[in-house]
């Protein structure tokens, strides 16, 4: 019997105890593969440039003791390429954030295409008022 794999997606931006808490629960599922977003891919679905490279984002996931692998994700053109690394992964589990933008219908249909029987979870936030990407950048810029 082959052992469960499961995939989180992220930007990873600026690394902090909710991204960890986001993995550790994420690693419960199975082996665990993270797909770490592109910096142009950011920009295209964020609107906004990342503080950290992809290089460096890709090595501190990486080097998470939980994460069996991290990896880059694949060039994007639409947004709902991002969902064209999975059968590569060939995950059991797609773990999703508590505040991560899914089109739920259209990734059914892509996994459904693809002939993947996956289940997808979605982990509950830490401390969600306090450890937040765009909350822990906005202090930093602003000085508060």
């Amino acid at each position: 019997m082959r052992t469960k794999t499961a995939v989180a997606f992220g930007s990873f931006d600026i690394l902090h105890p909710g991204h960890v808490h986001y993995l550790e629960q994420a690693s419960r599922y199975g082996r665990l593969f993270v797909v770490v977003a592109r910096d142009r891919s950011i920009e295209m679905l964020k609107h906004k440039k990342p503080v950290m490279d992809e290089r460096a984002r890709l090595e501190m996931v990486g080097a998470i003791r939980f994460v069996h692998k991290a990896m880059l994700g694949n060039r994007i053109a639409h947004w709902n390429d991002v969902y064209e690394i999975l059968p590569v992964i060939n995950p059991d589990v797609i773990v999703l954030g508590y505040d991560q933008r899914v089109d739920m219908p259209y990734l059914k249909q892509f996994l459904a295409r693809h002939h993947m029987k996956v289940r997808i979870v979605r982990i509950r936030a830490y401390k969600s008022g306090r450890f937040k990407s765009s909350k822990i950048k906005d202090a930093m810029f602003t000085g508060q």
